[in-house]
């Protein structure tokens, strides 16, 4: 039997849910979480590495703002076909598992997600990873410089990087930097 999204994820309560708070909106999460239970396993794993490779650019200044959020959760409704409420869940579990286990599975996520993505899938990746970077208008120096790292365990060399890069450069804080000195 194949992993659900929610075990992939490291969230896994036996198949069921999380236990019920008290919140008036425990229905919802189980029916969502039913939902996404109902993908098919390589779907299910496309996603869940998808969302936390996201999940690292963002949080690579050390905060994940509300608007890179919002970024996450548009490209995996539109990428992965979510409903909202799907892709808020995907992208709120990934965050939370990279906040809790980033340092030790970046890399690992990162790779499986590699073995299993084709070149296409990879280099969108790549793309939609500085969209969530520029998402504040702004592509930092420490999300440029994880974005670097995540290519290169994605297969890409320098030049490949370059080239996807090019299309965000009016969001690159260095650039802005360097213009703003030479005024």
């Amino acid at each position: 039997m194949g992993l659900s999204l929610m075990e992939m994820l490291g969230l896994s309560s036996g198949g069921r849910p999380p236990a019920a708070t008290g919140d008036e909106g425990t229905d919802t999460v189980r029916r969502i979480v039913s939902e996404l239970e109902r993908l098919d396993e390589p779907q299910a794993k496309f996603l869940a590495g998808f969302a936390y490779v996201l999940s690292r650019v963002a949080a690579a200044d050390h905060h994940i703002s509300d608007v890179e959020t919002d970024k996450m959760v548009a490209i995996l409704r539109a990428r992965g076909h979510l409903s909202e409420a799907q892709a808020v869940l995907v992208v709120e579990i990934a965050k939370s598992q990279h906040k809790l286990f980033g340092a030790t599975e970046d890399f690992l996520v990162t790779r499986e997600f590699k073995a299993n993505a084709s070149e296409a899938q990879r280099r969108d990746l790549l793309d939609c990873l500085f969209a969530v970077s520029a998402a504040d208008d702004s592509i930092t120096s420490d999300e440029e410089s994880q974005i670097r790292q995540i290519a290169s365990e994605l297969g890409f060399d320098h030049k490949a990087f370059v080239e996807v890069r090019l299309a965000y450069s009016e969001h690159r804080s260095v650039l802005r930097d360097f213009r703003e000195r030479h005024r």
